[in-house]
Parts: structure tokens; C-alpha cells; sequence
């Protein structure tokens, strides 16, 4: 089940951090980054932020975690983490068909590393296309998607 989550609070904030932590450092090796700094992000990048965040919730876990950026002329997701425990179950899927489906945007936005192959072939696979790449100046390539709505 996805729900908004209230990151303003130290104990959601501390399980969505959690979440983040697991599977960045699985997308840092992915893309042989020594200097990741989604991995720095400290527990106020979280609760003092502005985007909006959303779970999704099994059992009792917290299994994947999508942050939003609305910025008004168009919808940028941020942020798309599932914990390795819950990869490959469809997780990531039904958290970028809910943004799709809950944002009225004329288009969405999406970042992730070149070498992030299992990120690259979801947003493919939502429709996303490839607009653009450049290099971060901590040593990471990076893909830009756009999905124009309908």
C-alpha cells in the first residue's frame, strides 16, 4: 500500500533515511561511486524538506520510498529508493504509476546514474525518454528522462 508520509517527524524521517541508506549504497556500487553524497544526506536533508514523500508499505515494512518535487510547471521525482530486501517485486513500478497518476503536470522529470540499469529500464518503461546526460563534479554520469503528459 503506498501512503503520504509526514517526513517532518524524526521517526518517519529515521525510516525513510533508513530505506535511502540501504539502496543507495547498492546504487553507489552500481555505479563504482566513491564519493556518493545521497549517502550523506543528513536526517534534517528530510525533515526539513519541502518535497513530498511517499511509501510503500508491506506488512509492517517500509519498502520503498518516492520523494516529489511539484514545482508547479512541472512534477520532478527527486528521489526513487526501494529497500534491496524488496527489489525486483514491483515496488518502484507502482510507486512511479502512482506520481503519473496523482500529479496533474504538463511533464515529469527524473535523474539517475547512466550505469543504473535497472533504474534506466523503469523510467523506459513508464514512458519516460532520454532528453539529456552530463558529468557531476563528484565523478558520476548522469541520465536525464522527461515524460510529456497526454
Amino acid at each position: 500500500m503506498i501512503q503520504k508520509l509526514n517526513h517532518h517527524t524524526t521517526e518517519v524521517a529515521a525510516a525513510i533515511r533508513d530505506v535511502f541508506q540501504a539502496s543507495y549504497a547498492v546504487e553507489a556500487k552500481l555505479l563504482d561511486a566513491t564519493d556518493f553524497p545521497p549517502l550523506k544526506r543528513p536526517l534534517k536533508g528530510y525533515t526539513d524538506c519541502q518535497n513530498d514523500f511517499y511509501g510503500y508499505c508491506l506488512n509492517e515494512d517500509l519498502a520503498g520510498v518516492v520523494e516529489v518535487d511539484d514545482f508547479g510547471t512541472g512534477t520532478h521525482i527527486q528521489s526513487l529508493v526501494v529497500h534491496p530486501s524488496y527489489f525486483r517485486q514491483g515496488i518502484g513500478s507502482a510507486l512511479v504509476t502512482m506520481v503519473l497518476n496523482s500529479y496533474d503536470s504538463p511533464f515529469f522529470t527524473v535523474e539517475t546514474g547512466l550505469a543504473n540499469g535497472p533504474a534506466t529500464v523503469l523510467y523506459l518503461k513508464h514512458g519516460f525518454r532520454e532528453v539529456s546526460q552530463y558529468d557531476t563534479d563528484h565523478g558520476v554520469r548522469k541520465v536525464r528522462f522527461e515524460k510529456k503528459s497526454l
